[in-house]
């Protein structure tokens, strides 16, 4: 009988809420308004012979290279960020490696980890979320080969200082250090200029949030010359689709609408986090295009609240089931016009919930 890898079958299951997703989009840190409408212009004029030929993915690597200030040879274009994570699985684990993520923070991360059949070692974050550095490096082993870091970090917001990094891939020179930058634009910091301090250093980058691209799956995978000649032996030649390659040199163009975008959005975080203190509402400050909320103190209170906020037409995403995350939910922002329907939802939401006995804080 044919029967999968015993690493896929510890697999944990893994089921986005992406049906029935009629309302305004906060849930999924998406860019709520869409791509740049340079994009939408090369889209409309690609043509059959644009997708009838194999994607050529090193000259649009160089232009990214251009804009990112570093050698094409440390950069690698993938499909999404999701990619990067799999293919530096691939490169570095295998059954008896260790490979260490701070809890809570992106699922996907645990997923790659245990289908390469390492195991994975989760450190709680500390007080506030904030990042564990000592307790982090004392439990690098030798069996560590990777160590995943989000900054800022999904869901929490919060963001760890570049020393910080850099002392983590120091105490690990025989592990891949995976940086993932998904909401550097939201933070405006980032390890890049260092990335050289430590060759086991990786940067990745998306396309997804701020840039609006996250329908054509693309990402940046940054890192050293020769660990990336590794990494593209175990990458398809293909694997950025032909529309993506097309439309990214002006999404990253475009450097007016992505300013203007991100300006807005800091705005907002501003806006809601003062919204969720006049509430009474237990929050983070973040450093990302979202706020993570603790609306109640159960799993049963978080439901409860972002199926109100459902009904009335605004989508925001649980997070109970995320460790030391129970009660909590995560608003992604948007400009002011979507913060200002999320402010009102969320003060009748919060009104009504608190006028049902037991339903709000439990």
């Amino acid at each position: 009988m044919l029967n999968p890898r015993s690493a896929v079958t510890k697999i944990p299951a893994y089921h986005p809420p992406l049906a029935g997703r009629d309302g305004l989009r906060l849930d999924f840190n998406e860019n709520t308004v869409g791509c740049s409408p340079r994009v939408l212009s090369r889209l409309q004029n690609l043509t059959a012979e644009d997708l009838a030929r194999y994607p050529e993915r090193g000259p649009i690597e160089m232009k990214v290279a251009e804009f990112l200030g570093i050698p094409s040879d440390q950069l690698l274009l993938t499909n999404g960020v999701d990619e990067a994570l799999h293919l530096l699985c691939q490169t570095y684990l295998g059954p008896g490696d260790e490979a260490l993520i701070v809890a809570p923070t992106y699922s996907m991360y645990r997923i790659y980890i245990v289908a390469s059949g390492a195991q994975v070692i989760a450190v709680s974050a500390g007080k506030d979320f904030q990042f564990p550095t000592s307790q982090l490096r004392n439990r690098i082993s030798k069996r560590t080969r990777l160590i995943a870091i989000a900054n800022p970090n999904n869901p929490t917001g919060t963001l760890a200082q570049a020393e910080e990094l850099l002392d983590i891939a120091r105490s690990a020179p025989q592990a891949a250090i995976l940086v993932d930058e998904a909401y550097y634009e939201f933070s405006g910091q980032t390890l890049l200029p260092l990335r050289n301090d430590s060759p086991n250093i990786f940067i990745t980058r998306t396309f997804s949030k701020a840039y609006g691209l996250a329908g054509l799956r693309i990402g940046v995978l940054v890192g050293d010359r020769e660990q990336l000649g590794a990494i593209r032996r175990v990458s398809s030649p293909y694997n950025v689709n032909a529309v993506a390659l097309a439309c990214l040199p002006e999404a990253v163009a475009d450097q007016n609408y992505i300013e203007n975008y991100v300006t807005e959005i800091l705005a907002s975080r501003a806006v809601l986090e003062s919204a969720l203190k006049d509430h009474g509402i237990p929050f983070w400050p973040s450093q990302a295009n979202f706020v993570l909320a603790r609306v109640g103190t159960s799993a049963s209170a978080a439901h409860a609240f972002t199926e109100r906020m459902r009904q009335q037409g605004i989508l925001v995403r649980d997070r109970s089931t995320d460790h030391n995350c129970e009660g909590c939910v995560r608003f992604t922002l948007g400009p002011r016009e979507h913060t200002n329907r999320l402010l009102s939802t969320l003060a009748r939401t919060v009104e009504e919930l608190s006028a049902t006995p037991g339903a709000s804080r439990s």
